[in-house]
C-alpha cells in the first residue's frame, strides 16, 4: 500500500468508529435529552379521552375468544383439586410411584421365573445329550475291544494253519468294470 491509499484507511476506520459510537449512545442520549426538554416545558397539554369499554364491532357470543374470562370462572373440578394440601397430592403421588414400582417388580420376577423355566429345559436338554453321547461312546469302546478281540483270534487261527502247512492264495488283481 502507498502512502495516499493507507491515509484514506485510516479515514474510512475513523469514520466507520465515529458512525459506530453514534449508534451505540446516540438513543439513550435521545431519549434523555427529550424527557428532560419534555418534562421543562410542556408541548401540548393531555388529551381528552373518552374511550367507552364496549368494543367497536361485536363479535357473536359462539365465536369469541374468551380464554381470560373462562380461565376467571370458578371451575367446581378445579376449584376441587386446588382445595387438596400439598401433603395430600404428594402422598397421591407416592402412591402412585409405588404402585408402578411394584408393578415393574411382579413383571420382572414374571420374567425371572420363564428364564429359569427355559434354562431348567435346556439343561434337561443337554442331559439328555450327554447322556446319548456316554451311551455312544461307551458302545464305541465296546465294539472296538470285540474288534481287537477279533483280529487277535483271527491272527492266531492264521498262524496255527500256517504251522500245519496252510499256504494263503495269491492275491490277485481286481479288474473293474
Amino acid at each position: 500500500m502507498n502512502r495516499r491509499q493507507q491515509r484514506a484507511f485510516k479515514l474510512l476506520m475513523w469514520i466507520m468508529g465515529l458512525c459506530l459510537a453514534c449508534y451505540l449512545v446516540g438513543p439513550p442520549l435521545f431519549w434523555t435529552l427529550n424527557d428532560t426538554l419534555s418534562s421543562v416545558s410542556p408541548s401540548c397539554p393531555p388529551c381528552p379521552c373518552d374511550c367507552s369499554l364496549q368494543p367497536l364491532i361485536s363479535i357473536p357470543e359462539g365465536l369469541s375468544n374468551n380464554s381470560i374470562l373462562d380461565c376467571m370462572r370458578q371451575d367446581p373440578e378445579v376449584s376441587e383439586e386446588a382445595g387438596k394440601s400439598f401433603t395430600d397430592l404428594l402422598t397421591e403421588e407416592l402412591k402412585q410411584k409405588e404402585a408402578e414400582a411394584e408393578e415393574k417388580q411382579r413383571h420382572a420376577d414374571i420374567l425371572l421365573l420363564e428364564s429359569k423355566k427355559i434354562a431348567s429345559q435346556y439343561q434337561k436338554e443337554a442331559d439328555k445329550c450327554n447322556s446319548g453321547m456316554e451311551t455312544c461312546e461307551e458302545a464305541r469302546e465296546r465294539s472296538d475291544r470285540a474288534l481287537q478281540n477279533q483280529m487277535k483270534e483271527t491272527a492266531l487261527w492264521e498262524l496255527r494253519a500256517r504251522q500245519r502247512g496252510w499256504k494263503p492264495a495269491p492275491k490277485k488283481a481286481i479288474s473293474h468294470f
